[in-house]
């Protein structure tokens, strides 16, 4: 009685921070978190019986998805896998969960997100936070040395999600990488390209990529006095300059992480920079930056990379930013990031890829980034027993991010998504056709047509018709009395509700030429 009666003040305090948040006209995903907690305890409390009612909701940070965003997110996964596909890579699967030592220390001040799992007497283990590690891991642990392989599967990350601005805990990575020992820039210019085929073949609006390397980064960091130590964690200040104004990135350099104002001031004075293979050309001669070799080993390489782009014509969309740093420790060399350049209208809350810009707007979200990548020549030598080094470079597709814009422009656009891909339904015009309904849908299904029926033994005609207009079956196949006597099927286009008499030997040949007409 005790517990229950503590239980019960809980209750009633929860309810009272709800009932002041809504007063405050807080944010509703505010609300939403503290009413989540309060159902939690009432839940706690049992119904009227006495026994102990579930709170009905997905956990922190995931959600459903419906049969409709199924259908969006299936098409945006079919043309990056064809995408993929088309530059020969071939796909592998790795664990959900690695031993917890494989992900240590390999993502700088992000490791603090990594969900490790409960102890229970065996090894220690930790969910992926993404799927280059592991990627990684395979290639030291099965000694290869040159693969290009692309893999889209859920990460987890335990960040503190905020829901309406698309951070998750839970999300898909779709990601193309290329192992091995190649001349310079090569593999690196493909991944480019590929980021740009994406996202024209998606048709998301405009957009452009970034480009940087990690040794201009570093070359830039010591000529501008950081120190060594300090690299990493400066590094992952400048990533936070597309998500906060350089004012405030500037304030952490000094304040939160120690370094000069001076230093700080030049740094600032880099990162303004963006142009392109013009602006590898200048910084060669740098009075500063030419001192360090690392920067001019990045700034030759960025050159090159610059020729291979223009062969491959996406120069228009590329521009190389000194401010681009992502935060992840295993970077060496060329990093890249893409971003939509648009706002959109968010009518409700939408899901995205968490590590990347999402700022709120007035009456919109900021899309910001939707791929990321770059080179890691050192990761795969980590987990080598001889240090045996494989070098690589990737791209990670944002596919949450790019999901929710893709949901948006379905909702406002007229035209209605399809969840099935129903090609025929099989249907009757009068009583007891249910055996001829059968058989036929049989026929169809044996011959790798896509067709349904409806579960009745006498539906109406209209009923049937009224199915394929609401889920968009093209056609229906109609059996009458008359029909299986005169050895044909009359087959209706549901849009224009013409009719035709089709044998029934030619109907599976009638159907095909249709469906692929339309």
């Amino acid at each position: 009685m005790a517990d229950k009666a503590r239980i019960q003040e809980a209750v009633k305090a929860q309810g009272e921070v709800v009932r002041r948040l809504k007063a405050d006209k807080a944010s509703k995903e505010q609300i939403d978190e503290e009413v989540a907690k309060l159902l939690e305890l009432k839940a706690q409390l049992g119904g009227d019986d006495g026994k102990q009612t579930f709170v009905l909701k997905t956990a922190k940070g995931t959600r459903d998805y419906n049969p409709k965003q199924m259908a969006i997110r299936e098409k945006v996964f079919n043309t990056i896998v064809s995408c993929f596909k088309r530059h020969g890579a071939e796909t592998i699967d790795t664990p959900v969960f690695e031993l917890k030592e494989t992900l240590t220390g390999k993502y700088g001040e992000d490791s603090k997100l990594i969900y490790d799992l409960k102890d229970q007497g065996g090894e220690l283990l930790s969910l992926r936070y993404d799927l280059t590690v592991p990627f990684a891991r395979y290639l030291a642990m099965n000694k290869i040395t040159n693969i290009k392989r692309y893999h889209i599967a859920k990460v987890y990350r335990r960040d503190n999600p905020a829901m309406t601005r698309g951070r998750y805990r839970e999300f898909y990575q779709c990601d193309f990488d290329i192992a091995g020992q190649y001349d310079p820039m090569i593999p690196d210019a493909e991944c480019l390209k590929i980021v740009y085929e994406i996202l024209s073949e998606l048709d998301l609006g405009d957009f452009h990529i970034k480009v940087n390397d990690r040794r201009i980064l570093d070359g830039m960091f010591a000529v501008c006095g950081v120190p060594d130590e300090k690299f990493r964690t400066i590094c992952s200040t400048v990533d936070k300059l597309d998500k906060m104004l350089w004012e405030d990135v500037k304030n952490e350099m000094v304040k939160e992480k120690g370094l000069t104002e001076e230093a700080a001031d030049q740094i600032g004075e880099y990162v303004s920079m963006q142009g392109g293979m013009d602006l590898a050309e200048r910084l060669l001669h740098d009075p500063k930056l030419s001192q360090s070799k690392q920067a001019c080993a990045g700034l030759t390489d960025m050159k090159q990379l610059f020729s291979y782009l223009q062969l491959f014509q996406i120069t228009d969309k590329v521009v190389f930013d000194l401010s681009l740093a992502r935060g992840l420790d295993y970077y060496t060399g060329v990093i890249y990031e893409a971003v939509l350049c648009q706002t959109l209208q968010a009518p409700t809350p939408a899901p995205a890829e968490q590590n990347g810009a999402v700022s709120g707007e007035e009456g919109g979200v900021s899309v910001g980034s939707v791929a990321g990548g770059g080179r890691y020549d050192g990761l795969v030598g980590m987990f080598d027993p001889k240090g045996r080094k494989v070098p690589c470079v990737g791209v990670s597709i944002g596919i949450e991010r790019i999901f929710s814009i893709m949901e948006q422009k379905a909702e406002l656009s007229a035209e209605k998504v399809r969840t099935t891909e129903t090609q025929v339904l099989v249907a009757s015009a009068q009583k007891n056709l249910l055996e001829e309904r059968l058989r036929l849908t049989a026929e169809l299904w044996n011959a790798g047509i896509k067709a349904e029926l409806l579960y009745k033994k006498n539906p109406k005609l209209l009923t049937q018709l009224q199915h394929c207009e609401e889920t968009g079956i093209p056609l229906v196949a109609i059996l009458g009395e008359q029909e299986l006597k005169d050895g044909v099927v009359k087959v209706r286009n549901v849009a224009t509700r013409e009719e035709v008499d089709v044998s029934r030997a030619e109907l599976v040949e009638e159907i095909k030429k249709r469906t692929s007409e339309s």
